[in-house]
């Protein structure tokens, strides 16, 4: 008799803490209810629908390619690329290795220099693929110094390079390309290059 007696108790005490009413504040368990879809029914020809926002990726690249060079400076022209060279020619004069890096790079040999820039032109390319405008910028600007670099030590002047630019001018660049020597096959002594 005492072993019903205990399941009974028990049986009676687990419906009553069912029974009990929750403690104010008690947190509950909500069930959620299935969100409801509104139908979505054909517009009048004349209502223009709603246009859906692009995915913030989309909207991020586009902004990114889309933004129209604004630049917040003044006084920029190709004229600092004339400066820049005689900066550099001075530097190279002066041989000072230990204060300049253009000297230290120039002392370093050509094929250095021209690895330099190698470098820099690929950073350039990497940027520009992955769309980073800003970097993009910084790399263009570390290229043109490379080569300003690369001319101080060939010995070429920029307005060498500004007069061959000034000749190409309303020139097809397919007809100018196929008009110019073929330095590398004549250097490799074939028309058979890997």
């Amino acid at each position: 008799m005492g072993k019903d007696t205990t399941k009974t108790a028990k049986k009676k005490l687990t419906k009553a803490r069912v029974a009990l009413p929750l403690a104010a504040g008690a947190p509950t368990k909500a069930k959620k209810k299935p969100a409801k879809k509104r139908a979505l029914l054909p517009l009048p020809a004349n209502v223009a629908a709603k246009a859906k926002k692009p995915p913030r990726a989309v909207r991020k690249a586009e902004a990114r390619h889309l933004l129209p060079l604004d630049l917040a400076v003044t006084g920029g022209d190709a004229t600092v690329l004339d400066r820049l060279w005689q900066t550099v020619e001075n530097r190279r004069a002066a041989g000072d290795v230990e204060a300049s890096h253009s000297a230290r790079l120039l002392a370093r040999g050509t094929a250095k220099v021209a690895q330099k820039l190698g470098e820099e032109a690929v950073e350039c390319v990497i940027e520009a693929v992955q769309g980073n405008r800003a970097e993009t910028i910084l790399e263009s600007a570390d290229v043109l110094y490379h080569l300003l670099v690369v001319w101080v030590d060939a010995g070429i002047r920029p307005e060498e390079v500004w007069a061959e630019l000034r000749r190409r001018e309303g020139i097809s660049g397919i007809a100018e390309k196929a008009a110019r020597p073929k330095g590398i096959v004549r250097a490799a002594r074939t028309t058979k290059l890997p």
